[in-house]
């Protein structure tokens, strides 16, 4: 059971990793293409290293350091694109 629910996780990462891709084709702009890329991303990614998590539990610290690391960059990668996207448009 815990090695379906492992493949589960990892396949819904990537069926996240392309959704998110699937909007870059689009007409919209820029920063909603960069916004739905990186969420669907870290989801994706989350994704996978909870299914590596269920695989091989004894990697536990390293595994938590890698979510941890995925939750915290993407956030500031995302702060830093809205603060100079909003610079660019208010000059």
């Amino acid at each position: 059971m815990v090695e379906f629910l492992s493949y589960f996780c990892m396949i819904v990462g990537l069926v996240f990793w392309f959704w998110g891709t699937w909007p870059l084709l689009g007409s919209r702009s820029v920063l909603f293409k960069l916004h739905t890329l990186s969420v669907a991303d870290i989801l994706g990614s989350i994704a996978i290293v909870f299914g590596l998590l269920l695989k091989i539990p004894k990697e536990l610290p390293l595994l938590l350091l890698a979510l941890l690391s995925l939750a915290i960059w993407n956030t500031i990668l995302g702060y830093v694109l809205a603060y100079c996207a909003r610079r660019s448009i208010n000059q």
